[in-house]
C-alpha cells in the first residue's frame, strides 16, 4: 500500500460519495465493504455488526465482504467485537491468536482491527476487519477506518 496518505484520501472521498448516494444504509455500507477490500489488500473480511434493534447485548452481522462466518450475533463482551460493543474503543489484535477472547472465524485470519461507530454518544455499530496477515493493521488504516465510522454516524 504505498503512498498511503493518497490512498486514504481517495477512500474517504469515495466513501462520502457512497453515503451521498439515494440507496439503502445496508446497501452504502456493503459499498464501503467492497471499497475497503477492493483498495487494501491486506483486508480480507470487511464487515459491519449492529447493535440488536430489539435492544438485546448482542451484536447482529450486516453488511459484508469476504468468506461467510457462523458468527452473525455476537454477546457484547464475548471475542473481540464483544469487546469493543462494551470498551467503545477501536482495538488492534496484530496476531488474533495471542487473544484470550478471540472467537475464530477462519483459521486464516492473523490480524483483526473492530472499530466502534458511535452516535450522540451512543455505540450503534462497528466496523470489523480481518486480515490472514500478522501485523498488517498499520497506524494509517486504523486512523482511516476511524475517520470512516465519524462519517457513518449519520446513517443511524
Amino acid at each position: 500500500m504505498s503512498s498511503v496518505g493518497t490512498i486514504a484520501d481517495q477512500i474517504i472521498s469515495e466513501t462520502k460519495t457512497i453515503l451521498k448516494k439515494d440507496i439503502t444504509r445496508d446497501e452504502k455500507l456493503f459499498s464501503i465493504c467492497e471499497l475497503l477490500a477492493d483498495e487494501v489488500d491486506t483486508f480480507d473480511w470487511v464487515g459491519f455488526y449492529f447493535t440488536d434493534p430489539d435492544g438485546k447485548k448482542e451484536l447482529v452481522l450486516g453488511p459484508f465482504v469476504g468468506e461467510p462466518t457462523d458468527h452473525t450475533r455476537i454477546p457484547f463482551g464475548r471475542g473481540i467485537c464483544g469487546q469493543v460493543a462494551v470498551s467503545h474503543k477501536t482495538f488492534v489484535s496484530q496476531n488474533v491468536h495471542e487473544e484470550d477472547n478471540y472467537i475464530a472465524c477462519s483459521m486464516d485470519v492473523q490480524s483483526e482491527i473492530v472499530v466502534p461507530i458511535m452516535k450522540n454518544g451512543e455505540f450503534v455499530a462497528q466496523i470489523d476487519i480481518d486480515s490472514n496477515t500478522r501485523d498488517s493493521i498499520t497506524g494509517e488504516q486504523r486512523k482511516l477506518l476511524e475517520e470512516i465510522a465519524l462519517l457513518l454516524e449519520s446513517e443511524f
